[in-house]
């Protein structure tokens, strides 16, 4: 299936930036109630690209939804991102 361009966009993004920056973008999303599209994409986008770094999000995602309840941090130790409560 084709990725929708707006995806590709931010995948793009997302690929060409360091761990600590795909955390604070994820950050930025924290109780975040807007829905749009667009939001979508971006969430989607960065989720697949901790995932392509092999980065655990399971603290976050369990495949089919991601909840951004909750900021994260990286644990480099154990290559997982990990919530803060």
């Amino acid at each position: 299936m084709q990725q929708h361009i707006y995806y590709i966009r931010y995948a793009l993004q997302f690929a060409g930036m360091q761990i600590p920056e795909l955390v604070t973008a994820f950050n930025a999303q924290v109780q975040n109630r807007g829905w749009s599209s667009m939001r979508a994409y971006h969430n989607l986008a960065l989720i697949d690209e901790f995932q392509r770094r092999s980065i655990d999000v399971s603290a976050v995602s369990d495949g089919k939804t991601t909840s951004f309840a909750h900021p994260v941090k990286y644990d480099s130790e154990d290559n997982r991102l990990i919530t803060i409560n």
